[in-house]
């Protein structure tokens, strides 16, 4: 009788899987997208997350159903109970894993020659996503990072930006721009992500910039054809500046006692992020006292700060279980927010709405006070300040250069920021994120090919070339090290000690790719090895 109930249920399922196939055509730009992953399965999400069916939790919610999810969710609840049941065969069976792309390079080539040949590999075009994909379809081409990360991510885009530009694809940094236009247009915001489990959040706003980097080729106009996109995503940031009170925060504003407009990184949800299942749930076992609820959101917005994860968060400095976020208002955040501001002034002006010139020169202007008031560290540096406890937090991270980045920082406040920068910061293979080693990767020993970037400009622009050309001279030849050796880049690297060594710590294993760093480092090619 068993035996029949089965064959019954495999003869039903074919059926459906055949009207799957009849009713439901891939998903279109534009068309209605799928829940989450988490949500589309269910108790079927969690057990397969739970199970660790894949060593990689990322790979579930990237896989594409090969028949309707309802059809799945029922026969899994059909099947479930049987003693012979095999979830590992049930996933295997109605599945299909990401493919995972092999990427092999021809041999001899110079790093400013595999960064080149490289774009082409890291390139997707999906105006069209499989039925039921987590994967969120985009008008026109663009970058992935590389590895485990196979759509595009907001704040990467910009730094593989640079390199697309130095490299001549001029047309890729405009179809990513017109993505990310799509994006707010569509979902008001520019999500993480281009996956349905990333819609809950952003990340780092440096679409402002991504526009300046255009208008640099392609003249002023770029402001005026971004500026509604531009306005649109300020007010994404801005939700209840207007309704929240003093002392109090409303998703990303936090409205300080003076009544002092900052922002902080929030996510919708508190749940446990989808492509981090499992390690969210056993963070928030060993966060004793405090409720599942509270830590899962805490994890969220610290994914979506991009720094996922790092001291810079956690209460003890050294613990992910004392995660505090949204208790925090970021240097970087406020900084980007400033640029955003007078961005979007700019586009005013372009357009000769002087009013709006008028009225986010203020806000910049205000924005700037904010930051020189709460982000500044009595001990010499820019940095966070933790709005609930009502005082600055004593982590020296690499995010003090982002006022020089923007413009943003007190000369005086700039220089002191650089002998903090070097006497702390500068390793021998160039900028360590943080000063703690707590086994996160965006702490001690790792550095960030943007966040080199970032300190690089910033220097400059108060300057401090030597100490900049010092912290460029020293990455480049940590990754042109690597690179020497293993005939990759990768996602992060060992700053400390020798400085030669790909990165680690965190969720994951080291990734190839790698779109940032790519970036970046024709960059620091064309700024301090210009023959190579």
């Amino acid at each position: 009788m068993q035996s029949l109930r089965r064959a019954s249920a495999a003869s039903s399922f074919v059926f459906l899987l055949g009207l799957a196939g009849v009713c439901h055509a891939d998903t279109q730009v534009g068309s209605t997208l799928p829940p989450a992953p988490s949500t589309l399965y269910g108790d079927l999400f969690v057990a397969v997350q739970t199970a660790q069916i894949y060593p990689d939790q990322k790979t579930f919610v990237d896989a594409t159903p090969n028949a309707d999810p309802a059809t799945i969710v029922q026969l899994y609840e059909q099947q479930k109970s049987n003693p012979a049941f095999s979830l590992a065969n049930f996933v295997n069976q109605y599945f299909t894993p990401p493919s995972e792309p092999v990427i092999t390079p021809p041999a001899n080539q110079t790093l400013r020659e595999h960064i080149n040949w490289l774009w082409p590999a890291l390139t997707r075009t999906t105006t069209s996503a499989p039925p039921n994909s987590s994967l969120i379809p985009l008008p026109k081409p663009y970058v992935v990072p590389g590895g485990r990360f196979r759509e595009g991510y907001y704040w990467d885009t910009y730094f593989t930006m640079l390199g697309l530009q130095e490299s001549g694809h001029e047309d890729l940094v405009d179809n990513m721009l017109d993505n990310f236009a799509y994006e707010i247009d569509t979902f008001g915001h520019i999500p993480n992500g281009n996956r349905t489990y990333y819609l809950d959040r952003s990340q780092p706003p440096f679409f402002s910039h991504m526009v300046a980097l255009a208008a640099k080729v392609e003249g002023n106009t770029v402001y005026q054809k971004y500026l509604p996109a531009l306005r649109k995503e300020y007010a994404y940031w801005m939700q209840g500046e207007t309704t929240t009170q003093p002392g109090q925060a409303t998703r990303n504003v936090v409205v300080m006692p003076d009544r002092t407009v900052l922002n902080r990184y929030w996510d919708e949800l508190d749940t446990p992020r989808d492509e981090s299942y499992l390690e969210d749930i056993k963070t928030a076992q060993q966060a004793s006292g405090r409720s599942p609820n509270e830590v899962y959101r805490e994890l969220r917005a610290t994914a979506e700060s991009g720094w996922d994860f790092s001291s810079r968060w956690f209460g003890d400095n050294m613990t992910l279980a004392t995660v505090r976020t949204t208790s925090i208002i970021p240097v970087d955040l406020n900084s980007l927010m400033f640029h955003l501001e007078i961005t979007i002034a700019k586009g005013c002006g372009a357009t000769r709405d002087f009013r709006c010139v008028g009225e986010f020169a203020q806000r910049a202007a205000k924005r700037a006070l904010g930051i020189n008031k709460y982000l500044w560290n009595a001990n010499g540096y820019y940095g966070d300040y933790d709005w609930q406890l009502a005082k600055p937090r004593d982590n020296k991270t690499a995010a003090m250069v982002f006022p020089l980045f923007v413009g943003a920082a007190w000369p005086e406040r700039a220089q002191k920021t650089a002998r903090q920068v070097q006497s702390t910061l500068l390793q021998a293979g160039g900028l360590v994120t943080t000063t703690y080693n707590t086994t996160q990767q965006w702490d001690a020993p790792n550095g960030w090919a943007p966040l080199h970037w970032v300190a690089i400009e910033g220097l400059k622009r108060y300057g401090q070339d030597e100490l900049a050309q010092q912290i460029g001279t020293r990455f480049l030849a940590d990754v042109k090290g690597v690179y020497a050796s293993e005939k990759k880049l990768v996602e992060k690297y060992v700053v400390e000690g020798a400085g030669t060594g790909g990165g680690g710590g965190g969720e994951y294993p080291l990734q190839d790719g790698f779109g940032w760093t790519n970036g970046v480092t024709l960059k620091l090619l064309d700024l301090y090895s210009p023959g190579e």
